[in-house]
């Protein structure tokens, strides 16, 4: 190569590397994470008391047999329930 040639080159090299780049391709949304609340006894009386009155259920719904069994099943639930639509 011609020295000026090189030069230029090096030039230009040290230019572009003294260019901050951009870190739009590295950054991105996080996804969202649902947050899992952790049970307790008072939560949930109170979303017991909750789901009777915006379902307008009378207060025997939650001493039902087929209800405390729906309940069972749910509290050994390692991931979650998910209620079918």
């Amino acid at each position: 190569m011609l020295p000026k040639d090189s030069q230029d080159r090096k030039k230009a090299a040290i230019s572009t590397n003294l260019k901050q780049s951009a870190l739009d391709t590295h950054l991105r949304e996080p996804t969202a994470i649902e947050k899992v609340v952790l049970y307790t006894d008072q939560l949930f009386h109170e979303a017991a008391i909750k789901w009777l009155i915006t379902t307008n259920q009378p207060l025997q719904a939650v001493e039902h047999p087929s209800f405390k069994k729906m309940i069972d099943i749910a509290s050994r639930a390692s991931k979650g329930v998910i209620i079918p639509n």
